[in-house]
């Protein structure tokens, strides 16, 4: 009898020590399973993360191209408006002078002062620079100063100049 149970509590020993052996294992089989998870997890998140990135940089780069593009037609516009102005002004001061002639900028050129001022009065003219080399007379900026006799007033300024090649004056009404 002595034998039987020494044989019954080996044999509980070994039962309990393979419960405890498989629980031991079960529970190493689980942190594994776990452990392979969250490493896969991790993985998964990085690539979600990677994709992410890479839309956001494709996105950006999307961007910059309409950006640039969008900037090169406007230049491209702004350069044909430039063009277009520069030619609407030549095609002007080409139908000036047309309708001025050539014989009437002559004697503009090579008249006086005061005989400019007269002839570009007659011709409507509010601003011009106009010069034979020798003695400019510039319109510019004070067409009311030099065409102040239009206007009736009999307050005169007069300015007078002297260079090398004439001597003149000009009288301005107030």
């Amino acid at each position: 009898r002595k034998q039987l149970l020494e044989l019954q509590a080996l044999s509980a020993a070994v039962e309990s020590t393979g419960q405890a052996k498989a629980e031991a294992q079960s529970r190493a089989e689980s942190a594994r399973i776990e452990g392979e998870a969250a490493v896969e997890q991790a993985r998964l998140k990085s690539e979600a993360t990677r994709i992410e990135a890479e839309a956001e940089l494709s996105r950006l780069k999307l961007a910059r191209e309409a950006e640039i593009k969008f900037l090169g037609e406007q230049n491209e516009l702004e350069i044909s408006k430039k063009g277009e102005m520069s030619r609407i002004e030549t095609e002007k001061f080409k139908l000036q002078v047309e309708s001025i002639g050539a014989s009437t900028i002559q004697a503009i050129a090579t008249s006086g002062p005061d005989t400019q001022v007269k002839l570009l009065q007659a011709l409507g003219l509010q601003s011009m620079l106009i010069t034979d080399g020798n003695t400019p007379i510039n319109l510019m900026g004070f067409g009311q100063g030099l065409l102040g006799g239009l206007t009736g007033n009999t307050n005169k300024k007069i300015r007078s100049s002297t260079t090398a090649s004439s001597n003149y004056h000009v009288e301005e009404n107030q």
